[in-house]
């Protein structure tokens, strides 16, 4: 996730780092080279290459422009709701530190808060496609097992087990609501669409402008590339929330945040650091 401060109005435009120019600065080129191309031949050699009306393509434009933003609304759906459900088990292991507080001194309450910080650290790794040897279900199970053998034995009521039962259960549906994101994908034919659509549109709006705008015509349709097949890449970044791009979430900060709340509960003052952003992407 990119973290740093707005920038000035001028800095605005030497941003590079978290900024999808560096993705299609190659389409947005080959896009101004194509319209210098067509207006140069249209000055030189009008009867090969004619004017066009341009309004047609100020309607393809619009209907384009709406595509584009309903996907792109789509895809932050998905990156929010991660974000959703990383916070939810941010609160829900908060939840188990206080509710765990009648058992402050056993070995038990130790064993079910690191499986907490357990649990969170290998939800990150699965989610990333690097899981570890023992599935963040696993330690959900663990910790599962320690609250009811704990009821069992009498230092937990019916109703204390219930509760830590419960939130153990919101975080195994927290989880699974991050797989399913990360398992289903927005539909391919959708995506095809709007990528050949953009493409299409991009490289026949010379045509339209050659006439009306004359040289003004590449800085336009360099414009109008920036803006479409930026919006393009933006959208397949929001589209995989646990991916290891710039503007994906940072697991390994939300799972650090989650051993550090335990460690911290237990007592503990050797706590490990919160990862700090490395050129403004925050891990």
């Amino acid at each position: 996730m990119i973290i740093r401060k707005r920038p000035n109005m001028l800095g605005l435009f030497f941003v590079l780092k978290g900024s999808v120019i560096q993705k299609i600065w190659i389409q947005v080129l080959a896009v101004v080279l194509i319209s210098v191309a067509v207006v140069f031949a249209h000055r030189n050699l009008p009867g090969l290459v004619p004017s066009l009306d341009p309004s047609p393509f100020a309607l393809i434009g619009i209907a384009l422009s709406i595509f584009l933003s309903f996907r792109n609304s789509a895809c932050y759906d998905r990156w929010w709701e991660a974000r959703k459900l990383w916070g939810l088990m941010v609160q829900t292991a908060r939840d188990i530190l206080r509710q765990t507080a009648v058992l402050e001194g056993m070995p038990e309450r130790r064993g079910i808060l690191m499986a907490m910080a357990d649990f969170a650290r290998r939800s990150a790794a699965q989610l990333r496609g690097r899981p570890e040897a023992q599935t963040a279900d696993d330690a959900l199970a663990g910790a599962g097992r320690t609250v009811s053998q704990l009821e069992r034995d009498g230092r937990l009521t019916t109703a204390e087990a219930l509760v830590l039962h419960e939130s153990l259960n919101r975080m195994a549906a927290s989880l699974l609501g991050c797989e399913r994101l990360a398992n289903t994908p927005v539909p391919f034919a959708y995506t095809l669409l709007l990528h050949r659509t953009a493409y299409i549109y991009c490289t026949i709006l010379p045509f339209g402008f050659a006439d009306t705008l004359g040289w003004v015509a590449p800085l336009a349709t360099g414009l109008v590339a920036y803006a479409f097949f930026g919006l393009d890449a933006l959208a397949e970044e929001l589209e995989e929330p646990f991916s290891a791009k710039q503007n994906a979430m940072p697991l390994t900060a939300y799972s650090t945040a989650i051993e550090i709340a335990m460690r911290h509960g237990l007592g503990e003052t050797d706590l490990p650091g919160m990862p700090e952003p490395v050129g403004y992407v925050l891990t």
